[in-house]
């Protein structure tokens, strides 16, 4: 395993400390941010305990907040058992309480109405729930419009901002911040411009693009990069983002894990292949 890591000193107290007031109209604030590139697979013991691995990284860099890939934890399928899901759910949850860190998990799960959601849940650092958000832009293979996929057998929700501590942040899955045309039945609703105009500063991005390598690899993953970056850029949005690794460790993920800033410019990039861990700090003023 190797680990991609990037400290970005601003000014400013941590997140978990405050604000510092400069002048009359002049706040700002740091946030800390870790995420995990994870492999992904449909073994919850086995996701659960990468999981732990990134926690453990969070609690060592002392971040505010863990984000990790697409079915992290439940693996990137309708097809989980949803007992071991949640009691894997509740030892990671206080394993961050513990610790003191909020949490963008991706993990697809089975909701009380008796539907399952691709979905990131956003804990805060005393391991409430404050909410989840469940991905809009299910997919479908539009090369076979008559295929399975994800639109036939997960739910969805209404976009919504969610406050953790005291910064406006909002969540995606995968597809929502592009709109893949190959896997996007729906019309672009551009959710990073409506995720801004609620007034999110920061956007957690659970991907689980799969790998490739070659020209594949160059087109699918320009794509996904150019997207990600242009909508930062559009909606001043910094952009916290953690794609699933190959397993094998061998190909390279098709979208990039790193931190954008409101420019569309990386202030952490991690390397493409295999389990990485990396964080910066941000900062946010209002």
């Amino acid at each position: 395993m190797r680990l991609a890591m990037v400290w970005l000193v601003l000014m400013g107290m941590g997140w978990g400390q405050g604000m510092t007031l400069k002048g009359p109209s002049d706040v700002e604030r740091s946030l800390r941010v870790a995420e995990a590139q994870l492999p992904v697979g449909r073994d919850i013991p086995r996701n659960a305990a990468a999981i732990g691995r990134a926690i453990d990284y969070a609690a060592a860099q002392r971040a505010d907040v863990l984000v990790t890939p697409e079915g992290s934890l439940s693996g990137y399928t309708h097809e989980f058992d949803s007992r071991t899901a949640r009691d894997a759910l509740a030892g990671i949850v206080e394993k961050c309480r513990r610790a003191r860190i909020a949490l963008a998990l991706g993990t697809c799960l089975e909701e009380d109405d008796g539907r399952r959601y691709d979905q990131v849940r956003l804990y805060d650092a005393d391991g409430r729930l404050l909410g989840f958000h469940a991905k809009i832009l299910l997919c479908r293979n539009m090369a076979r419009p008559g295929s399975p996929g994800e639109v036939d057998v997960f739910a969805t929700r209404p976009l919504r901002t969610f406050q953790l501590g005291g910064v406006t942040v909002g969540a995606l899955v995968c597809n929502d911040m592009w709109a893949n045309p190959e896997w996007t039945p729906q019309d672009d609703p551009f959710l990073a411009r409506r995720l801004a105009a609620l007034g999110a500063r920061v956007v957690f991005l659970s991907i689980n693009s799969g790998q490739s390598e070659g020209r594949e690899w160059q087109l699918v993953r320009s794509f996904h990069e150019s997207s990600m970056r242009l909508r930062a850029r559009a909606n001043r949005l910094f952009v916290v983002a953690a794609d699933a690794a190959d397993p094998a460790g061998r190909l390279p993920s098709n979208a990039p894990s790193g931190v954008l800033g409101p420019d569309g410019e990386w202030i952490v990039q991690a390397d493409p292949r295999g389990e990485q861990f990396f964080c910066a700090t941000i900062q946010l003023s209002e």
